[in-house]
């Protein structure tokens, strides 16, 4: 089959070429040998007729093996379909699976095919996926260091990583993000607050600091917690309770003045509603979890409607990455930088224009659909 992603993809179709869906695959891909599960890529890929590819990304959630099985059972159904369908598309699939979710597996598999519909779609009309949503604001969009794995580390630990990750990027904002044990609730206030005052105090008390809690505290103890933060001038407190206890949620966001987020681990848009009226007045879908292009463009209509901000979470370094790029530039109200979380290169190889950070932003690629120039070769030798 032609690799559109570098040449033919290129080109635009005529407007009047009539394109249909000749074939689905859903696969993991494992970037570097023995990757574990948990660390490979779930892409579907969806051909057409006319020789377009688009390529998506699904929920990376156990290398999303969980999405694929899903995805999987899409293919018969949508041979001979008409790409820019994409939004009945969507809906079709998510109410024959309606009962195997909707969240999770399901919302996972529908991200990863709409996203590669719209990779299609502009690659047959020649135009990068943010004109077709309606146009940039800014196609150069700052992001801030999304810093994981603190829980288990010491005060010195935090402070060298940080000051890793700060002097090497130019980020415009640092998030330290704990990923400790959700079974342990407020198990280190005294170290994670320790923590906290030691960042501040290396960044100097203007340079805009986060903090994700990871769901690992109580009510209590998040709002213990938050007014500390609320002392040290931190921007965002990132789900400090169970992210599936709406009502925790809303409680402890409407009694800090610390900005509370959630959500991203919200799959669809009814659920990012009730978090909303729960009082929450950030929310972090991910674009991987969240319908995709579609879905995350719902998503900002709600936010819009809502006065609420929208800063969705994302930790894919490649196709997840460059999508949710595209949805960030056409949101006239932007407020926060973009999420880079830990740097990992291991996708690169896969492009030949790779998204790659520089001086504390990522330029959107203005190439056709996704703008992503893709190896196909690369991506099937470490087919799983």
């Amino acid at each position: 089959m032609p690799n559109d992603g570098a040449g033919a993809a290129a080109r635009a179709m005529p407007l009047s070429a009539d394109h249909r869906i000749a074939s689905l695959e859903a696969f993991q891909v494992s970037w570097r040998p023995n990757d574990p599960p948990g660390r490979r890529t779930a892409i579907v890929r969806v051909r057409t007729d006319s020789g377009l590819t688009g390529y998506g990304e699904a929920s990376p959630m156990m290398g999303g093996e969980h999405s694929l099985l899903v995805a999987r059972d899409f293919a018969d159904s949508l041979v001979g379909a008409d790409p820019f369908d994409q939004a009945v598309i969507h809906d079709k699939l998510l109410h024959r699976y309606i009962k195997l979710g909707p969240e999770g597996a399901v919302t996972g598999a529908l991200a990863a095919l709409d996203i590669a519909l719209w990779d299609i779609k502009g690659k047959a009309l020649g135009l990068p996926i943010y004109k077709l949503l309606g146009g940039a604001w800014r196609t150069k969009l700052p992001f801030y260091a999304s810093i994981g794995g603190n829980a288990n580390r010491s005060v010195d630990e935090v402070v060298r990583v940080v000051e890793q990750r700060w002097k090497a990027e130019s980020p415009a904002a640092i998030k330290i993000r704990w990923d400790g044990d959700r079974t342990r609730q407020d198990y280190d206030i005294p170290g994670d607050i320790a923590k906290a005052r030691a960042v501040r105090a290396l960044v100097g008390d203007d340079f805009p600091l986060a903090f994700d809690a990871n769901n690992q505290y109580s009510v209590g103890g998040a709002i213990r917690v938050g007014r500390v933060l609320e002392e040290l001038g931190y921007i965002w407190f990132e789900e400090p309770v169970q992210h599936y206890d709406v009502r925790a949620m809303g409680e402890v966001a409407q009694r800090l003045d610390i900005t509370v987020s959630a959500s991203e681990q919200t799959y669809t848009t009814q659920a990012l509603v009730d978090m909303i009226e729960a009082g929450v007045r950030m929310v972090q879908p991910d674009i991987v979890k969240m319908g995709g292009i579609t879905g995350l463009m719902q998503c900002a209509a709600i936010c819009f409607a809502h006065g609420v901000e929208l800063v969705p979470h994302q930790t894919q370094p490649g196709l997840g990455h460059v999508a949710n790029l595209h949805v960030l530039a056409t949101l006239m109200h932007n407020t926060k930088p973009a999420e880079f979380a830990d740097p990992d290169d291991r996708m690169h190889v896969a492009f030949e224009n790779p998204p790659v950070p520089r001086d504390g932003s990522f330029e959107i690629p203005d190439g056709p659909g996704l703008g992503l120039r893709v190896r196909d070769g690369e991506i099937d030798r470490r087919r799983s």
